[in-house]
């Protein structure tokens, strides 16, 4: 185990009941709980964010930064939590840390004086020099980003190429996932495309109704 990491603090509003610091509430904690510094009672309505203060500044060492993380007891039972999260705290910072809070939740939360708001991790920073170069190395994942190694249903998004369509060394499949063929099926405002008219029977809202009209009338394919 590494030796503890010494980090000023100071309280920027000294005189009256001081809150304890910022400490781990198990030996096997990363973050420490942030305490709100409040002269009042504060009410976050449904949407609402608010900035809390946490009465101390601190001076983190050169190589670290401090993480303002969700509590996620708060975040689980009223959908209270940290909207910038992780909130970063640099290492030449010298103003009070506050918590930016939103409450995503259906009910008013308040927040007390004392009340425990957020997690402080402090952790090491790597410094990078940019090397501006021709090409980039290449990589079994290549240039795959948005659900590339996810399941069936999210290879719509990593199929398609610039401004949305499919790309062309791709073509795409002719059967697959229901979901897959909404997409595939739906042309400019949903309706389908002149390459692939709609199929006359399958599932479907189209294939229901074309079902419904032939159990109404007695007749089936090939009656007329």
């Amino acid at each position: 185990m590494t030796a503890p990491l010494a980090v000023d603090v100071v309280r920027v509003r000294p005189g009256r009941d001081p809150l304890p610091l910022p400490r781990y509430m198990t030996p096997g904690a990363a973050g420490m709980d942030l305490l709100a510094d409040l002269e009042a009672e504060i009410v976050l309505a449904p949407g609402d964010r608010r900035l809390i203060p946490t009465g101390l500044a601190v001076a983190i060492p050169p190589g670290f930064e401090g993480q303002v993380r969700a509590r996620s007891g708060l975040a689980a039972r009223d959908g209270l939590t940290v909207l910038n999260g992780p909130g970063t705290i640099d290492a030449d910072y010298r103003g009070e840390v506050r918590v930016l809070l939103v409450n995503l939740g259906r009910q008013p939360v308040s927040v007390r004086h004392g009340d425990r708001i957020a997690q402080l991790v402090i952790g090491p920073v790597a410094r990078v020099v940019w090397r501006e170069v021709a090409t980039l190395p290449e990589s079994v994942r290549g240039a795959g980003g948005f659900g590339s190694t996810g399941d069936p249903g999210q290879r719509s998004v990593r199929d398609e190429g610039p401004g949305g369509s499919r790309s062309e060394a791709e073509p795409s499949p002719a059967t697959g996932s229901g979901a897959e063929r909404s997409v595939r099926d739906g042309g400019v405002g949903g309706s389908p495309s002149e390459a692939e008219p709609s199929r006359a029977t399958g599932s479907g809202a189209i294939g229901g109704a074309q079902r419904a009209e032939r159990a109404s009338t007695g007749r089936g394919p090939g009656s007329d």
